[in-house]
């Protein structure tokens, strides 16, 4: 049955009155097979408007901070769940360091734990999410039963509108900001983001803007904000003549890049700053928090965004994430010619359009039918569970064909049914900053089916990539595989799969595997 506004807010109350619990999703929604349901709301829409009812607080003692493993070994599974059973991020569609540890591993070590962020693994990889018709996202969530413990793994999957070939975009007024240190001379870095600029210069429109910041001990413009139409001979002259020199003086390339994007800023048109760097940040300011302070105002009050694109066998991963976490924008990282043209062709709307501002997501589970929950990943993109709906508080930008997943590992009361959790995400429009929500939620019909064999390959890759980064890192997921069983399920899946992208990845958990011994 579908309720009205009005009607709805009374069932509420009267629920309210009664002392029943209320838990999340209990509003309307379109029913899935998988037992999931979905709901949208946005800014000036029909039906009701008001917050998602949320789950109440659980009563008597919190649950224990460790738990059984399938092996009967005790696991640590920290953070406590949140006592309101609420669990709140910034959106995430960084993959940086999936291909710095994919480069860091073909080199032969480890990847470092601190530079392992187990939501840009999962997020390196395609699902099959349905996407929406218009803008904004929709909202899938399933999962599957890890383990005979009680655990299971609940996928969170938020996907937008890709391009449609050929469609009519919005310019773009693009601001490199180019990296010409020293160290950019080793392994043939900068070669790397000549052919990056390169192949970028050949993909944009003539109505779209270029221009051309290097920065070395100090910064220089070497191409003013420039239609392409015209010009695209002079920008390859100026990218092919583009040497290595001195230190690293990152703080003097933003801070100049920012006002020549200023400078050159379109109205109507995607501006944004892309730094091609290896972020080893040594003369000047090399806080990045100190750095973004300085061009605040260009990311306020232009809506001037970042992009960052990191190089290098020695990346400063921690500051180039924070550069974009803090800039508005994302990263990725590069190793090859290859994967260079897939950023700057393939992907180039995702990566310079935005469907989605201070996107976020909530995921509020029900505590009469789940005892313990552990988002897996964005450890630095969490935000408090009350700044759901308050738009000052930053999010994540997401563009278009972008997918958002988020992995939860869900310990489920023994015998419960139903109700499982809502997931919803809210964004405000790029152009006239209005919020829009969209919801979806899933129950325990959808998590029956075992992980390894009664699911789609695209949630168990997403769960190889999560369980790999969560090793990578020392840690240790309920119902997690070894590094060696890892290996094996991956080897099937990009058998089975024929995905060049699983066997890349089955590549990586074997020469981890070879490393740990």
């Amino acid at each position: 049955m579908k309720l009205s506004g009005k009607t709805y807010r009374g069932v509420l109350a009267a629920m309210l009155a009664g002392g029943m619990l209320l838990t999340a999703g209990c509003g309307a929604g379109g029913s899935h097979s998988d037992g999931s349901k979905s709901s949208s709301k946005g800014g000036g829409g029909g039906g009701y408007n008001g917050p998602l009812p949320a789950p109440a607080q659980p009563t008597g003692a919190a649950d224990t901070d460790r738990a059984n493993g399938a092996d009967g070994e005790q696991k640590d599974i920290a953070p406590t769940p949140a006592p309101d059973y609420l669990s709140t991020f910034a959106l995430d569609v960084d993959t940086a360091s999936y291909g710095y540890a994919r480069r860091t591993l073909a080199d032969g070590k480890l990847p470092a734990a601190d530079t392992v962020r187990p939501e840009e693994f999962v997020n390196s990889f395609r699902q099959d999410y349905k996407r929406p018709d218009g803008n904004g996202f929709t909202v899938t969530v399933d999962g599957a039963r890890t383990g005979g413990d009680g655990w299971s793994l609940v996928r969170v999957g938020l996907a937008t509108r890709g391009q449609a070939e050929g469609a009519e975009r919005a310019p773009a007024a693009l601001t490199f900001v180019v990296d010409i240190s020293g160290s950019m001379g080793e392994s043939s870095r900068l070669d790397l983001v000549r052919d990056s600029l390169g192949v970028l210069t050949d993909q944009l429109r003539d109505d779209d803007s270029i221009a051309i910041v290097t920065f070395s001990d100090r910064a220089e413009t070497r191409l003013p904000m420039t239609r392409v139409k015209d010009h695209r001979n002079r920008i390859h002259d100026i990218v092919d003549s583009l040497e290595a020199t001195d230190s690293t003086n990152l703080e003097a390339g933003i801070r100049t890049g920012y006002d020549v994007a200023v400078e050159g800023h379109r109205k109507g048109a995607t501006n944004r700053v892309v730094l091609l760097s290896d972020a080893l940040a040594n003369t000047g300011e090399t806080s990045a928090d100190k750095i973004l302070k300085r061009i605040d105002g260009a990311r306020r009050d232009h809506g001037i965004t970042l992009f960052g694109v990191g190089v290098g066998s020695d990346y400063g991963d921690a500051l180039m994430e924070r550069l974009a976490d803090k800039g508005d924008g994302h990263t990725t990282y590069v190793a090859s010619r290859a994967e260079a043209r897939k950023v700057f062709c393939d992907q180039l709307p995702a990566n310079i359009e935005l469907t989605a501002r201070d996107a976020k997501a909530q995921v509020a589970f029900d505590p009469q039918t789940v005892q313990q929950f552990r988002l897996i990943g964005y450890d630095n993109r969490k935000v408090a569970d009350k700044d759901f709906r308050n738009d000052g508080v930053d999010g994540g930008e997401v563009g278009p064909g972008h997918t958002v997943t988020a992995l939860y590992a869900v310990r489920l009361r023994e015998g419960a049914g139903g109700h499982v959790a809502t997931a919803s995400v809210r964004w405000l429009d790029p152009e006239d900053r209005a919020p829009h929500e969209q919801s979806g939620m899933v129950e325990t019909d959808a998590l029956q089916n075992t992980l390894w064999s009664e699911t789609s390959t695209r949630l168990q890759v997403a769960a190889l990539a999560a369980y790999f980064a969560d090793e990578l890192r020392g840690r240790s997921l309920p119902s997690a595989p070894s590094l060696s069983e890892l290996a094996d399920r991956a080897e099937v899946l990009a058998n089975t799969s024929e995905d060049s992208q699983v066997r890349d990845l089955a590549t990586a958990i074997k020469e981890a595997n070879g490393l740990k011994g």
